[in-house]
């Protein structure tokens, strides 16, 4: 997952508003967004390579998504997939703020990370922890985060935080809505881009949205809405290096659960 936009108890009738883009190589084998066979109460997308999830939630209340941390000078040290840090979340029953604190976030390579617990009930306590910047309880607010920390001012992500703003002054939203919020393939000029460490091709091609290139591009968008009563829609539309393929939707309700192909 590398651009995550949301918005926190920011509308009157959704406390999560959330849209994120997925870019990958084309070539790493997905599955899509599912109830895991192996944990039916476990909704995400699967890594087929590494086996972990880049965004997911359960039916009992606990969501995550994840994104990586730029950093082309430093090289891979990692000893565990960053993939199982939203499965050790989603599956786990360590309060958000725990999960925060205490992760050992060394074992990883740069990321950053949002945790979400009880999110179909009012006791909701939403975090933000990176092993690149300080973990912190989140409040009300709107959120952009990409490959770098929390809120850094890169211009696709205060782009989509600026158009996450105007949608939600509306009173209706929808996933559609933010499906389209995130399909943006706008470039910025060099003088407006991050340096983090990889040749200028690449941070100009990475400096879009919604990314398009030969090998490697935007894979999934997902759009998640929950409302204050515990209900849920969450929809992602998947690409690959043809363009737009399947749509995921999934309605979950304190009383009722819907997938729609």
């Amino acid at each position: 997952m590398c651009l995550i936009v949301f918005a926190y108890r920011s509308h009157p009738r959704y406390k999560l508003i959330l849209a994120a883009n997925r870019d990958e190589f084309f070539a790493r084998p997905t599955a899509p967004m599912q109830f895991w066979r192996d944990n039916p109460d476990l909704l995400a997308g699967k890594d087929l390579q590494q086996g972990g999830t880049w965004l997911g939630l359960n039916r009992n209340g606990r969501f995550s998504a994840l994104t990586n941390h730029r950093d082309g000078q430093r090289p891979a040290t990692g000893i565990r997939s960053r993939g199982f840090l939203p499965l050790d979340f989603i599956t786990g029953d360590t309060s958000a703020a725990d999960f925060a604190v205490h992760t050992p976030v060394q074992d990883y390579d740069g990321f950053n990370q949002i945790v979400m617990d009880s999110i179909r009930t009012d006791d909701d306590t939403l975090c933000y922890l990176s092993n690149r910047s300080d973990s912190q309880i989140l409040q009300p607010g709107i959120y952009g985060l990409s490959n770098a920390v929390l809120n850094s001012s890169w211009p696709k992500t205060d782009s989509r935080r600026t158009a996450l703003q105007a949608l939600i002054e509306q009173e209706d939203v929808t996933t559609d809505d933010l499906i389209a919020l995130m399909n943006d393939p706008t470039l910025y000029p060099d003088d407006q881009l991050p340096d983090t460490g990889i040749s200028q091709e690449w941070e100009r091609a990475l400096s879009a949205s919604f990314i398009t290139m030969e090998n490697y591009g935007t894979r999934a968008t997902t759009a998640l809405l929950i409302d204050y009563s515990g209900n849920i829609e969450i929809a992602e539309q998947n690409y690959d290096n043809s363009g737009r393929s399947d749509l995921k939707q999934f309605t979950l309700q304190p009383e009722l659960e819907t997938e729609k192909a």
